[in-house]
């Protein structure tokens, strides 16, 4: 049995085309012989790239992973426009695309930077009444997700060959990029959807990182000791982290109400920025504790999870 099936930690998937993220999952946890296994943030299956899958108690990081800054490279193909807006699906119009500028088309991308109104594609894993919309889209009944505010911090246009347009982005939790190259190729007037899709990046993570999934199992007897196999502690970097000497982790361990005074690190909580600080507690190992939740100076605490010795 691989030394890691009792591990808690993250392993960062380079995930290929032609699977979904669930088979990601599903792979990554026959491998590791872990009890459980997630991900943090769902590929389509016609998409590639970075995939954060959590194991075992680690699969409580996942609500925290999944709120971070993404970045993609997408192939966006304008004249033809599908029903899935991917390469997957049927083509449901087309128009031949006009000799854009290159100068044109990035004043166009250009124009999907900041906050926008975003409607969620009808095939996707979001659910209606408890079935994703992709079952009730395929079963010709499709329902269309109210508009979501997504944030879109940056979209650079990288390569031009029309009909070929390939762009980056980088973008909030939530934003379907198959929706903004089809609203980029719809702007231009003549429909577009996307061929390829790559997530370079993910919450801090990125591509370089990525171990790829036809690398797994050759690398299982010693992922628990590669790079690959990232400790709780590490798994969300961007997080403030502080130390609780034993006797504070003994009461965190039995839900006692404690306060930023019990803990040290190398900023304090207690001149921190009083709007709803999360923050993760390490022991003195460096093991991780609990999240915790930090509202206002010297009041207790909020318990968002705490970790099993």
């Amino acid at each position: 049995m691989p030394e890691t099936s009792n591990r808690s930690g993250i392993i960062i998937i380079d995930k290929p085309a032609g699977i979904t993220s669930a088979g990601v999952v599903s792979i990554v946890k026959k491998a590791l012989r872990a009890k459980k296994v997630g991900h943090a943030g769902t590929l389509d299956p016609f998409a590639e790239g970075v995939l954060i899958c959590c194991v075992n108690q680690a699969t409580r990081l996942a609500e925290f992973l999944l709120h971070g800054r993404k970045t993609y490279i997408a192939e966006l193909k304008l004249g033809e426009e599908t029903d899935t807006q991917d390469s997957t699906g049927t083509v449901i119009a087309s128009t031949a695309p006009q000799n854009f500028t290159k100068a044109t088309i990035q004043a166009v991308v250009k124009e999907f930077e900041g906050t926008l109104e975003q409607l969620p594609p009808v095939y996707s894993a979001l659910k209606h009444k408890g079935v994703p919309l992709y079952k009730l889209a395929h079963s010709g009944k499709p329902v269309q997700k109210p508009p979501r505010r997504i944030e879109i911090h940056y979209i650079r246009l990288l390569d031009l060959a029309l009909p070929m347009i390939r762009f980056e982005v980088s973008c909030s939790a939530g934003t379907y990029i198959r929706t903004l190259g089809a609203d980029i190729a719809k702007r231009l007037g003549c429909g577009g959807h996307l061929t390829a899709l790559t997530r370079t990046a993910c919450n801090g993570w990125n591509l370089d990182q990525a171990l790829p999934l036809s690398d797994l199992e050759r690398m299982v007897p010693g992922l628990g000791e590669s790079p690959h196999f990232i400790d709780m502690a590490d798994a969300l970097p961007q997080m403030p982290a502080f130390t609780a000497d034993a006797h504070v982790v003994k009461k965190i361990r039995h839900g006692q109400a404690i306060t930023a005074r019990e803990l040290s690190g190398p900023g304090e909580l207690d001149t921190a920025p009083k709007a709803d600080l999360t923050i993760k507690v390490l022991d003195q190992m460096g093991k991780l504790v609990a999240i915790l939740n930090y509202q206002e100076h010297d009041q207790p605490l909020k318990y968002c999870c705490v970790f099993a010795v």
